[in-house]
């Protein structure tokens, strides 16, 4: 039986699996094991449950498999004999969706501890171990695996499979060792979608022996761990002006933002009001108004990334403050497309202003419908869209992408493509920038014209995209 914590507050159990000696390894004033324990008890855990060795790798397996059937919330599972950054295990255990997510490091030097993974568009599709192979692997497993509430049946159904193959012998000369490669392998043959939780400069490696965990632990020293949680508070995937002109300097006030107990929402409603600001500023229809207006879209766009950044840095997420966020954004917008087509004047400047605003929810609702159907595939694709992969096929059958996917993928390799990439797709930081530019400089009428011709572009460029992801 397991031994537990349990904290009621929160929604994530965790099976640690101290099946291998190695997790009584000695750290500090206790074991490896002590060591994980004291480190989820600092995170969102609701309960942490010790599968002890004994029954061997079928046993393990089933045990999974019995607590993804009786429990709720997201499960994590994690062998004992890891030594990682508390905040490598924060980016999945604190992630705000507590969805499917295992940890990666984006190399490609696996090991018997680091088998490797293949790793698209985020997603990990394609898994190993000992018995299974990896084509093409891109990155390498790092022993922590979330599945979330909604795949939970799947978690169980592949660990009692995976049991029964295992005791059988028909998965070659596997361990106990692997028992969370393996649920990794299952999951993703399965059809459920694993999102790749990257690493970056932290670091998380399971150990097999003394020295192996002492250098281990001196690693993490290595890093300074309050850096990177302010660093991975900013968004990795931002666009070009959001990145290059604003998370420059807002990361320096997320610190200040904590010490002043401000609230992300707040911050959100700060960021509205400037918006606001800046129409009422545009509509005067003087050069100053234009100037002062196009200041405050800036300082208004900044105060949008900053929310997020104190969301992500006191991981205080919530699907309101989500929701609130992707609504500001909107009505931001088309507040300053008002204010801009009132300080110009004239029928038909408003017109235009119809016209752009209309561009922009043809573009939201090419992009949200998208991934609605993806999220819908996601559900119930491992039933019947997505076929299972057998799991007693050593070789992972998975097809790399080719055409125009693979020509995208290689120029996502290429710096200056991939921030032309995201430039063209004109996200909100490049529409801002727009805005507060041709406003500044010119006019209203240049302003949505500008608006309308690259936004035309850009519709074009995702759906040519999109329709290419969905024919493959």
């Amino acid at each position: 039986m397991p031994d537990s914590l349990t904290r009621e507050s929160t929604t994530t159990s965790v099976v640690l699996l101290a099946t291998t000696p190695a997790c009584r390894l000695s750290s500090g004033d206790g074991t490896l094991l002590d060591r994980l324990h004291d480190q989820l008890a600092t995170l969102s855990v609701r309960e942490v449950m010790v599968v002890s060795a004994g029954g061997g790798l079928g046993a393990d397996l089933r045990g999974v498999a019995k607590i993804a059937r009786t429990t709720t919330g997201a499960v994590v599972v994690l062998p004992a004999d890891l030594v990682a950054h508390t905040e490598a295990l924060a980016l999945l255990l604190e992630h705000p969706a507590r969805g499917t997510g295992a940890l990666v490091a984006h190399d490609a030097s696996a090991s018997p501890m680091r088998p490797p993974v293949r790793v698209e568009g985020g997603r990990i599709v394609a898994a190993g171990s000992s018995f299974h192979l990896v084509p093409e692997a891109n990155a390498t497993f790092r022993g922590v695996l979330q599945a979330g509430e909604a795949d939970l049946g799947s978690l169980a159904d592949v660990a009692e499979e995976l049991a029964e193959l295992a005791d059988a012998g028909r998965l070659g000369p596997v361990t106990p060792v692997e028992a969370v490669d393996l649920l990794l392998v299952g999951l993703v043959r399965s059809g459920v979608a694993v999102r790749a939780a990257g690493l970056g400069s932290l670091h998380a490696d399971r150990v097999t022996g003394q020295n192996a965990a002492d250098a281990a632990v001196v690693k993490l020293a290595e890093v300074d761990e309050a850096r990177v949680k302010l660093d991975t508070s900013v968004k990795q995937d931002d666009g070009f002006f959001a990145t290059f002109f604003v998370s420059t300097w807002t990361r320096h006030l997320v610190k200040p933002a904590v010490r002043l107990k401000l609230a992300p929402n707040t911050v959100t409603g700060i960021s509205a009001g400037l918006a606001l600001l800046a129409a009422v500023w545009f509509s005067a229809g003087t050069e100053a108004g234009r100037l002062a207006g196009a200041v405050l879209v800036y300082l208004s766009f900044a105060l949008d990334c900053l929310d997020g950044q104190l969301a992500r840095y006191t991981r205080t997420f919530s699907p309101i403050g989500a929701w609130a966020d992707g609504m500001s954004d909107r009505l931001k917008e088309y507040a300053v497309y008002i204010g801009l087509a009132f300080g110009f004047g004239g029928t038909d400047i408003w017109y235009l202003a119809v016209a752009a605003m209309i561009a922009q929810v043809v573009r939201h609702a090419i992009d949200y419908t998208y991934e609605a159907a993806v999220a819908d595939a996601a559900r119930i694709g491992a039933m019947w869209g997505r076929p299972a992969r057998s799991l007693l096929e050593s070789h992972d059958a998975t097809r790399s992408p080719g055409g125009v996917l693979k020509f995208a993928q290689r120029l996502e390799r290429d710096t200056i493509a991939r921030w032309l990439k995201k430039i063209i797709v004109l996200p909100i930081g490049e529409r801002m920038a727009l805005i507060a530019v041709t406003a500044a400089v010119w006019n209203a009428r240049v302003t949505f014209l500008s608006l309308l011709c690259w936004g035309g572009v850009a519709a074009l460029y995702q759906l040519a995209g999109r329709i290419a992801r969905s024919a493959r």
